[in-house]
C-alpha cells in the first residue's frame, strides 16, 4: 500500500487525543482510517518532542533560485520571446554571485508557468500573390462542385 500524504495537524492531534482517551493503536487505527504504524508513528513523536505539527515541509534541497531571482528570470522572458535556455542561463549570471545550470533555468522556467514551444511554420505569401489568389477566390466563390468536377486537372 503506497503513502496517502502527510497527515493535517488536525488529524494528529485526533490521533493523540485518540491514543490518550485510552484506545490502543489498533482501536485508534480502526477508529480514524489510518495504519498502525502511523499511530504509533504519531504518538510516539507527540510524547518523545511533545509536538503534533508537520515539519516535512522543510525537507529537501533548498532551490537556488529564489523569489528575487524568479523575478530577475521573470523580466528576462518577455525581452526576448525567443530566447533559448543556453540564451537565458547566462543573462541571468550576470550580476549574480551563484550560478546555475540549465536545468535548474528549466525547472524554474516551469515553476514560473513558461513551456517550450515551437513557432508555426507557415509559407510566405508575397504580396502579388496574395493579390492574385484573392481575385481567383472571388472570381470562383460561386462555383457548384459540378463546376469543379469539370475543371481540367494535370496529368502527372
Amino acid at each position: 500500500m503506497g503513502k496517502k500524504g502527510d497527515l493535517s495537524n488536525f488529524e494528529r492531534g485526533m490521533v493523540v487525543g485518540a491514543r490518550r482517551a485510552g484506545l490502543s493503536i489498533s482501536q485508534s487505527a480502526h477508529l480514524l482510517g489510518f495504519s498502525r504504524t502511523t499511530i504509533s508513528r504519531v504518538y510516539k513523536e507527540w510524547s518523545e518532542k511533545g509536538k503534533t505539527s508537520n515539519m516535512r515541509q522543510s525537507c529537501g534541497r533548498k532551490c537556488l533560485v529564489d523569489a528575487r531571482g524568479q523575478r530577475r528570470m521573470g523580466r528576462l522572458i518577455p525581452a526576448d520571446r525567443r530566447s533559448t535556455l543556453t540564451q537565458i542561463t547566462p543573462r541571468y549570471h550576470r550580476g549574480m554571485q551563484q550560478s546555475i545550470c540549465e536545468a535548474t533555468t528549466r525547472t524554474t522556467l516551469r515553476r514560473m508557468g513558461y513551456t517550450s514551444r515551437r513557432s508555426h511554420r507557415v509559407p510566405l505569401i508575397s504580396t502579388k500573390n496574395r493579390k492574385m489568389r484573392l481575385q481567383f477566390a472571388r472570381a470562383h466563390h460561386n462555383w457548384t462542385v459540378e463546376d469543379w468536377k469539370n475543371t481540367a486537372t494535370p496529368v502527372c
